[in-house]
Order: C-alpha cells, then sequence, then structure tokens
C-alpha cells in the first residue's frame, strides 16, 4: 500500500484520467457513464471504494489526472472514509488535482455539521467543492460538465492553463462564523 502519486508516470496523448471514489457507489456509475461518452478527448474513469488501491496492477494503472472524492452527506461513513482516504494521496496531488464532490445537500435529513465538515475539510486542503444532485439525469449531466472542465485542465488539455490555477480560483473557503452558533 503506497501514496498514489501524481508525476510517476508519462501522460497519454490526448487522454485524461480521472478516479472516482465513493465508499457507497450510489452515483459513482452513473457519473463514470456520462464522462466516458466526452467526445473530444479520450477520458478513462477509474472506480474505487477507497484508497489505497491495489497494489497488483500499478505498472499497468495509467497516471491518475484527477482524483474526486464523492461524498454522500446523508451517511456519516461516506465523509469518514474520504477522510481516511486522503493519507494515501500524495501532497503533490493537493496542488490542484483533488476534488470533492457532494451529494444529497438539499436532504433536510443532512446534519449541518456534516456539510460544515465537508466544507471546512475542502477549505484546509484548497480543494474545489461541487455539490450534485445525483437523482436526476440533468443533475448527473450537471456534475459531469463540472468535472470535466476541471479534468482537462489537471490533465493539462487545455492551453494557458494549468491545475493549480484553477485550483486558486475554485477552492473551497469557509466564513470565519462557520464555528458560532446560528440564531435560526
Amino acid at each position: 500500500m503506497s501514496l498514489l502519486k501524481p508525476f510517476s508516470k508519462l501522460p497519454a496523448l490526448n487522454t485524461a484520467n480521472i478516479l472516482l471514489v465513493e465508499s457507497e457507489e450510489q452515483f459513482q456509475q452513473s457519473l463514470a457513464d456520462a464522462l466516458v461518452k466526452e467526445t473530444g478527448v479520450t477520458v478513462n474513469v477509474r472506480l474505487a471504494k477507497s484508497l489505497p488501491l491495489p497494489m497488483e496492477n500499478e505498472e499497468s494503472r495509467p497516471r491518475i489526472d484527477l482524483v474526486v472524492f464523492i461524498i454522500n452527506l446523508a451517511s456519516e461513513l461516506s465523509l469518514k472514509s474520504a477522510e481516511a482516504s486522503l493519507k494515501y494521496l500524495d501532497p503533490g496531488y493537493f496542488l490542484g488535482k483533488v476534488c470533492f464532490l457532494a451529494t444529497n445537500a438539499r436532504n433536510a435529513s443532512v446534519p449541518t455539521e456534516r456539510l460544515d465538515a465537508v466544507r471546512k475539510l475542502a477549505a484546509l486542503l484548497h480543494c474545489p467543492l461541487l455539490f450534485a444532485e445525483d437523482q436526476t439525469p440533468d443533475g448527473v449531466a450537471n456534475a459531469t460538465e463540472r468535472l470535466l472542465t476541471i479534468l482537462k485542465v489537471a490533465a493539462g488539455l487545455v492551453p494557458m492553463a494549468t491545475a493549480l490555477y484553477l485550483s486558486s480560483l475554485t477552492q473551497c473557503t469557509v466564513p470565519p462564523d462557520i464555528d458560532q452558533p446560528s440564531f435560526d
């Protein structure tokens, strides 16, 4: 079990590789199916329940351009799994090659503390935090479009743009009063 490193392999021409990490695999497969339909560039999608990735196929595994942690806000296990997986990423990934995708944010039963924890995690790691609706085809299409934009930049397929630059523009920020009690 070793760290996943962003620059340990050479990139393939006109190809982008994305790793979707979700412990419950509810949204992962529909998002993967939508991502591979991209026609402008070859998108390879890898799926994982958690990190670290197994060692047996490490030499045949392509370079991973973007790691996406899908967090179901209705599940505490999903958040804990994402937090535990972060330690298996090389620090170089946090220079614009990691993002968080939260689902079920509109669900009334989701505790606000869990949403705040995800926001703090993304802000602490200077990573983008995207929200997606996983129950509708339009929600999947919107999430796919946003991820493809980030993926193309992270893979170096967009001229004059780098993953670090995009990350600095899209990173999650936490308001200073997030720990203060609300007066609802």
